[in-house]
């Protein structure tokens, strides 16, 4: 009975020495607050005014990143993991960035090769609305 009650103290004396103590987890939260925030940012009328819409989003792109990797290496405790973890990772991020390459021109040249009656299917693009002082102004897109 006590040598087990030893052991598990011992077990969360080495649990809390290898993953840094509680200190670790207030900063990680603190920088999700934090990236919260940058995201939070982007949802203001000035964001729009200042910022290109293409940089907006890969603005939200990297919060988004930053934050799903800040959540899996602490609290899914990836960053205390053996080496094992870059031999199932790696190869899967390499393929993830092969199949983003290879449907970037299929995405982006898909409208040049579309026949007629494609076209009489295919949404219209957005006109910008009129503003009554006579200024087109663009419309609002949508997740903005």
């Amino acid at each position: 009975m006590s040598s087990t009650g030893h052991a598990d103290e011992h077990h969360e004396a080495a649990h809390d020495h290898g993953h840094g103590g509680t200190g670790k987890y207030w900063l990680v939260f603190l920088a999700l607050c934090l990236l919260t925030l940058c995201s939070f940012l982007t949802y203001f009328e000035m964001w729009h005014n200042a910022i290109p819409v293409n940089v907006s989003r890969a603005f939200m792109m990297a919060v988004s990143v930053s934050k799903a990797l800040l959540v899996m290496c602490f609290f899914m405790h990836l960053i205390w993991e053996a080496n094992w973890k870059w031999v199932l990772t790696v190869p899967a991020a390499m393929m993830a960035v092969f199949l983003v390459c290879m449907l970037i021109p299929d995405i982006g040249y898909r409208t040049d090769y579309y026949s007629s009656h494609r076209w009489n299917h295919t949404p219209q693009p957005i006109e910008p609305n009129l503003h009554p002082s006579g200024d087109a102004r663009p419309a609002a897109q949508p997740g903005h």
